[in-house]
């Protein structure tokens, strides 16, 4: 009787492990249930450069653990450009499984040899100038440049490029310096279309950027994100980014006191990449992550949280899907294209802005 009651209760505690390992509902993908079998024999991952307050990644982390919940999740907030750098400087015995990162900052790692080849769900959905040909890296977001208008202190909002230059707008408008932002950088490319150039001839954007301050309908040009001082009003019209458009409309409350304007002529979004680390120490982990981001539920978080999923046609909830307009005058930015052009657009900038 006592060695009966003991083979009931380890085939109870049997049914218990195999209830906690188990997924909820049907596979997202062919295959999700073996990988996460795989990956609870490793029981982590780690992601460099997911800081929980961007894109909505704290709730990318409770929506992972929830579905995998005998995977843990460790995260760091480094930076693109320090991401890059850890990576180098412990290929030999690599700490992260997955980097989180500007485009520009892919292509860096890949070319340094860090990052392992993995094709995720939704791969061949992308743009090809959104994913590597090996899946070193891949798109999983973009932040598209938009006019955020503050309507308190605009009285009629401009709906394009050739707009900005009426002088109505005189000592109105901020944006980025594209020398040492990345926000700037993808600011000078929108322009760029705007004006007519594409990645062959930046002249367009950067003698169009240089007519704004001729005019003086530039109030000035920031080093940092004005965030902070957009929502407290101190901002009547900045070129950025539509995310913060849109968090400071939905959750800062400025609600109808902003406008988020897509420019009609044109516009360009800054992708965000990610990759799977070479020789990572939880290499399965590390691809159930990367498959989960990719997925409709992982791509929607994103949405949730203001950013623009990358892979097309995704079905958002109504209200979400709201919140982005179609914008067919978007581009995406051939990130391999973006990097070759950098040095330029910093002198050039220089010289037609500040004459040096």
């Amino acid at each position: 009787m006592k060695l009966k009651s003991i083979l009931i209760g380890a085939a109870s505690l049997i049914l218990i492990c195999q209830a906690a390992h188990a997924l909820e509902g049907p596979e997202l993908y062919p295959g999700e249930k073996a990988l996460y079998e795989k990956a609870t024999e490793e029981g982590m991952v780690v992601s460099f450069d997911t800081g929980p307050t961007w894109a909505n990644w704290k709730n990318m982390f409770k929506r992972f653990k929830k579905r995998y919940p005998q995977v843990e999740m460790a995260y760091n907030d480094l930076g693109s450009g320090a991401t890059v750098v850890a990576l180098d400087k412990s290929r030999r015995r690599p700490q992260a499984d997955s980097a989180y990162y500007f485009g520009g900052s892919a292509i860096d790692a890949a070319a340094k040899g860090l990052l392992e080849g993995f094709k995720p769900v939704n791969f061949e959905k992308l743009p090809e100038v959104y994913r590597e040909k090996e899946g070193r890296w891949f798109v999983v977001h973009q932040l598209t440049i938009a006019f955020l208008v503050n309507t308190k202190l605009v009285k009629n909002i401009p709906h394009s490029w050739a707009d900005l230059t009426k002088p109505e707008y005189k000592n109105s408008i901020v944006y980025l310096d594209p020398r040492s932002t990345g926000q700037g950088q993808v600011l000078s490319f929108a322009a760029n279309f705007g004006a007519g150039g594409d990645m062959t001839d930046i002249n367009p954007g950067m003698e169009y950027l240089a007519s704004l301050h001729k005019t003086g309908n530039i109030m000035r040009v920031e080093g940092t994100t004005p965030y902070a001082k957009f929502v407290k009003g101190e901002i009547p019209i900045w070129i950025g980014y539509e995310n913060d458009g849109l968090k400071a409309k939905y959750k800062d409350r400025m609600g109808d006191n902003i406008a988020v304007v897509i420019p009609s002529e044109a516009t360009v979004a800054a992708p965000y990449a990610i990759s799977l680390v070479k020789n990572g120490p939880n290499p399965n982990a590390g691809r159930l992550w990367l498959n989960f981001i990719m997925t409709d539920q992982g791509q929607t978080t994103f949405a949730e949280g203001f950013v623009r999923p990358s892979v097309p046609g995704l079905k958002l909830p109504a209200d979400i899907a709201d919140r982005f307009p179609e914008t067919p005058q978007l581009r995406p930015l051939d990130l391999v294209k973006a990097s070759a052009l950098k040095s330029e657009i910093d002198t050039t900038w220089a010289k037609l802005i500040l004459g040096k």
